[in-house]
């Protein structure tokens, strides 16, 4: 797999952004420890985001993912690494035809039943939550950190938490299972974004390295 974990993923925003703006974004939370940079711009079309999403993947280069939501067809022409697929969006086994086996497949999903139906598609990693309350999505109850651990006793796929996940509590979703996190606002909201996915990262790996570590051992 192309998966490198544990993984740290910026979910972009364009919101009010300019172009250069947003280049410099994703330049400093890759360089700062971002391994994975999914764009979700889900109201804009597929021609209006290549462009943009070409000069991001020159950003991004061989130093993190890129995964493109919803857009089968703009992940194939920007030359991808893969597809991030809503809950309620087409099938993985449909999206695996589309793609001809190039793309990673990534599936969102919010319950056990969805993550095993998910793998058993042949999604290659999954994103759970909504985890911990969060600004984007302020009408939406979290789902906690035992759905975390629900989903991975179901499953064997690398998943990822997402949802009001920060420095403070990215190692707790690491600690139940998760093979990383995604993150919008922890990057985006920060004065120096650079450090803030520094830090995020480092708690991330300490983690994972030692949940390992306690695996081996027992």
């Amino acid at each position: 797999s192309l998966l490198v974990r544990p993984t740290l993923c910026f979910v972009t925003n364009f919101n009010n952004l300019s172009k250069r703006d947003l280049l410099s974004l994703i330049r400093d939370a890759v360089d700062g420890g971002v391994n994975m940079v999914q764009i979700r711009e889900k109201d804009s079309s597929a021609q209006y985001l290549l462009p943009t999403v070409l000069a991001i993947k020159e950003v991004v280069k061989d130093k993190a993912l890129l995964i493109v939501n919803k857009h089968v067809d703009l992940a194939l022409a920007c030359g991808a690494d893969g597809i991030q697929l809503g809950e309620e969006a087409t099938s993985v086994v449909s999206a695996r035809k589309l793609t001809k086996a190039k793309l990673l497949i990534g599936r969102s999903v919010h319950s056990i039943g969805s993550a095993q139906e998910a793998e058993r598609q042949g999604a290659d990693f999954l994103i759970v939550g909504t985890i911990f309350s969060t600004p984007s999505k302020p009408d939406i109850i979290p789902k906690g950190l035992n759905l975390l651990e629900e989903v991975a006793s179901a499953v064997k796929i690398p998943f990822f938490g997402i949802g009001g996940i920060n420095k403070c509590n990215a190692a707790k979703v690491v600690g139940r299972g998760a093979a990383g996190v995604a993150v919008i606002q922890s990057i985006l909201g920060a004065t120096d974004r650079r450090e803030a996915a520094r830090e995020l990262k480092e708690e991330v790996s300490r983690s994972f390295l030692g949940c390992r570590d306690f695996l081996r051992n027992r």
